[in-house]
């Protein structure tokens, strides 16, 4: 495994570890300042803008699109509702494909508004999926499947595992066209104790798409907004960018810090002056 000391490039900046304090443009130009190759925005950022613009201004500022957050939750209660989620994400897979974005980030969602039915919550997001495969294959544009950690499952995702999210692709994509696989989130993965087998089955089912890092804070003040910064925590970061580079991942390192009460009242040229050191010596 190769070291990411001077290879800021290789590095990617998820528009969320800054706050988004600042309009998409004014983020756009202080990542390609800062020197890594890569940003991964989020489609708050895109209203009132038009999308080819903007990925015209990242690649005109020497960066790529490391992916695009996030899908619209599938699980509705109604059916209307359903279909209403399912049209939302192909336009925001239209926006992905306008940025020549790596992969579209798909966090499917938890139970249906009012319902206890997990199980129905699963179908639904299956069903979804396999309504979105094929616009996703005409866009040119692979879904990333991210798993949440388990104490998302009712509000935001009925997927908790890596193991469950590559079942899920290999039901619906069984001959591996490119279009679906996985984001690791080491936020919601890293306590697993069949991750690295799950990342080599991944790697071997050539289903690695995305990897973001960050860190597990102890305590963690806020299960959503406090995340920490990569050395600041418990997660084996270095382990596990070993496993998925093992497994043939060589896209970006991308950092997404959730962080409302710390990295967010930060300036953003210290946060990602931080984020540089701490990719080049702990990842």
């Amino acid at each position: 495994m190769q070291s990411l000391a001077g290879r800021l490039e290789r590095c990617a900046i998820n528009t969320a570890t800054l706050g988004h304090q600042l309009p998409i443009e004014q983020m756009i130009d202080a990542v390609a300042r800062a020197g890594f190759g890569a940003i991964a925005a989020w489609r708050q950022e895109l209203q009132d803008r038009r999308v080819e613009v903007i990925g015209r201004r990242i690649r005109d500022a020497g960066l790529k699109v490391s992916g695009l957050c996030r899908s619209t939750f599938i699980p509705a209660p109604t059916r209307a509702l359903f279909l209403a989620n399912i049209e939302d994400n192909r336009h925001a897979i239209d926006q992905a494909a306008a940025l020549e974005a790596a992969c579209f980030v798909v966090v499917g969602g938890g139970l249906a508004q009012g319902s206890k039915d997990l199980a129905g919550a699963r179908a639904q997001l299956g069903e979804g999926l396999a309504l979105l495969l094929e616009h996703a294959r005409s866009a040119g544009v692979p879904l990333a499947l991210e798993a949440l950690h388990p104490m998302y499952c009712a509000d935001r995702s009925c997927l908790s595992t890596l193991e469950q999210a590559l079942d899920l692709c290999e039901v619906l994509d069984s001959h591996r066209s490119g279009a679906l696989g996985v984001a690791v989130d080491v936020y919601h993965v890293w306590w697993d104790p069949k991750l690295e087998a799950q990342i080599e089955r991944a790697g071997q089912s050539q289903r690695l798409l995305a990897f973001h890092v960050c860190d597990w804070l102890v305590p963690t003040r806020d299960l959503l907004l406090d995340r920490g910064m990569m050395g600041d925590g418990v997660i084996e970061l270095h382990r596990i960018r070993g496993w998925m580079e093992r497994s043939g991942y060589a896209d970006a390192v991308e950092v997404e810090i959730f962080s409302r009460d710390n990295w967010w009242k930060r300036p953003v040229s210290e946060t990602l002056e931080v984020c540089a050191e701490r990719l080049q010596t702990v990842c």
